[in-house]
Order: C-alpha cells, then sequence, then structure tokens
C-alpha cells in the first residue's frame, strides 16, 4: 500500500509540474501582449499622434468590442506603456527576464521605484528569490536595494578577493520587524527570536542562504566553542558564520569571528566548497571604527548592524548618495 501511494504522489508531483509550466506560459504570453501594447501605445503617443483623449476611446473600443475582455482600461493602457518604456532602452540581458514574473509584481516596482537601477534590482530579486506580491512589497518598505547597495559599495578587500563572488548577496542593515522582543535584551534572545522565525529570517538575508544550524559547537584542541548561528549559502558554495552581538560594534569582536573561520576551513570546509565567510551582527556600528578594524583583517568577514523597526528611505538614500561621492575617484 506505502508503494502505491508513493506511486500516486509521483503522478500527483507530474501534474503540479505541467501545470506550474503552464501557468508560467500564460503569464510570459500575458506579459508579451502588455509589452506589445505598451511599445504601440508608446510609439503613437511619442510621435503626437494620440493623446490622453484617444487612449480612453481604445479603452471604450476594447470594452465595447470584447466585453470579457478585461484588463485594459484607460489606467492600465497607461501603465503598460509605462511598463514598455521602463525596461525598453535596459540592458539586454534583462530583456527576457521581464516575462518571468507576474503583471501584479510589475506593477508594484513600476509604481514604488524611482530609478532604472532599483527597477532592475527588484525584478532580478523577484525571479532569483521567488517573491510574492506580499513579500516583494516588504523588500521594498524595507529598502532591501538601499540596504544592500550600501553593503556591496563597502565590501572589505579580504571578501572582495574572495573566488565568490559576494556582491548583492549582504546587507548593510538587517531589517527585523518580525522578532517580538523586549528593548532589553541579550544575544541569547536573539538568537533563538531568529530561530523561532526562521523562514522570516531567511527571507531578509536571502533564500540562497539555508540555516545549518545554531550554537554549532567546534572543538579546537581540547576546548569547545559555539558559533550563534551557522548559515550555508548555495550559489557562494560556503559557510557563513553569523556572530550576534547586541551592543555597539567594537573592534575586538572580530578576533572570535576570525577565530570560527579558521577553525570551519581548517576542520569543517569540505573540498569542493568556498572559504568560510564571517558576519557580525551588532546592535550598532561606526562606519569608520568599522573600515579601520576590517581595513588588515586576514578573515573575509563583514560588519553589518540590525534593527527592529523600518528604516526611513530616504536617510538611507542620503547615505548611498554620500557613500558613492566619497567613493568617486578625484579629477
Amino acid at each position: 500500500m506505502i508503494e502505491l501511494k508513493n506511486q500516486f504522489t509521483e503522478v500527483v508531483d507530474l501534474i503540479r509540474q505541467s501545470r506550474n509550466r503552464t501557468m508560467q506560459r500564460v503569464n510570459e504570453e500575458l506579459i508579451e501582449l502588455y509589452w506589445q501594447v505598451g511599445g504601440y501605445i508608446s510609439r503613437k503617443v511619442t510621435s503626437s499622434e494620440w493623446g490622453q483623449g484617444v487612449v480612453k476611446q481604445l479603452a471604450a473600443f476594447i470594452r465595447n468590442e470584447n466585453p470579457n475582455m478585461s484588463g485594459f482600461s484607460d489606467k492600465n493602457l497607461w501603465r503598460m506603456k509605462q511598463f514598455y518604456e521602463a525596461y525598453t532602452n535596459a540592458p539586454e540581458k534583462l530583456s527576457p527576464v521581464v516575462r518571468q514574473i507576474s503583471w501584479t509584481n510589475h506593477l508594484i516596482i513600476l509604481s514604488q521605484c524611482k530609478t532604472s537601477e532599483e527597477r532592475q534590482f527588484y525584478l532580478l530579486m523577484t525571479i532569483r528569490e521567488r517573491y510574492s506580491k506580499r513579500e516583494l512589497e516588504r523588500q521594498i518598505d524595507s529598502s532591501l536595494f538601499q540596504r544592500t547597495m550600501l553593503a556591496s559599495a563597502q565590501l572589505p578587500e579580504m571578501v572582495r578577493q574572495l573566488p565568490q563572488t559576494t556582491d548583492g548577496v549582504f546587507r548593510d542593515t538587517y531589517v527585523f520587524e518580525f522578532l517580538d522582543l523586549p528593548d532589553r535584551h541579550d544575544e541569547q534572545d536573539l538568537q533563538q527570536g531568529l530561530i523561532r522565525n526562521v523562514s522570516k529570517f531567511l527571507l531578509e538575508a536571502g533564500r540562497q542562504f539555508t540555516l545549518a544550524g545554531e550554537n554549532v559547537r567546534i572543538q579546537v584542541g581540547n576546548q569547545d566553542f559555539y558559533i550563534d548561528l551557522l548559515l550555508y549559502h548555495r550559489a557562494l558554495q560556503c559557510l557563513v558564520a553569523v556572530e550576534l552581538k547586541v551592543t555597539k560594534f567594537k573592534p575586538e569582536h572580530l578576533g572570535q569571528l576570525n577565530f570560527y573561520l579558521e577553525a570551519l576551513d581548517r576542520d569543517h570546509r569540505l573540498p569542493h566548497e568556498n572559504p568560510s565567510i564571517g558576519l557580525l551582527l551588532c546592535a550598532s556600528k561606526d562606519s569608520q571604527v568599522v573600515e579601520y578594524s576590517l581595513s588588515r583583517s586576514l578573515s573575509p568577514t563583514l560588519v553589518a548592524d540590525y534593527t527592529r523597526q523600518l528604516i526611513d528611505k530616504q536617510l538611507l538614500e542620503q547615505k548611498l548618495l554620500e557613500l558613492y561621492e566619497h567613493l568617486k575617484p578625484e579629477a
């Protein structure tokens, strides 16, 4: 009976896979249609042949000719035009991927993202991380783009020298708005809160991460040591040791984490895996102190802070702008 049930399960899996492929093809055809309609309207408006009134007439014509054809109101037609114009001059690599996410997610990106760089970021992240509508809105509300760009612009030299490329993987600040912790909490409270909300934690960190363990014991000599959280990143193919601090960053915090990385690489890393990476999560940090502390570090370690509430996006945008200005080569 068990064997028969397993066979039935295989058939159900085949049905589900076929339905998923069918839905994906339907979505691609729908997005392609919106692209073509948006392009047609864009060309007519650009050439001054059509104005707002003509687009309204087009919407009415579609409605009258095809009463069952929904989704072509004048507002939606203008959105299709915006969709076409947002990506028509985008890098060639984006052309095939714009058809891979839902129209609903496209509308969220178009309405909430200011720049082409930000739109492209969320488009690619939605495909890679398979964001639902709610998850995409959460990432935009939490300023994922700005936090990721800040982290990528400040990667320590030892991280940049790794064989794996870490751009876009880590955040300058992690947002844990889902944690229900008192204002006064210790490392264990933070650790257990993240474990209890592991699916939300991995959504924030990135779905390429998997949780390899908590309080992971490593033995060096005759002593035992414990890593707060051990993650594995499938694309980077490496272990990521996470050390939690509920205080402001101090340079001495790095010594312990560097020791963990050495132990992981010597005793636990598999032959096909890349060097391990350390992530120190603090309640707050002074960027200049972090920079000085990491400048001569021989271990690939990153320092980030965490917050339990959404960050003002304008502040992050200003911080990112100032950082880019600082990194700009002198004329």
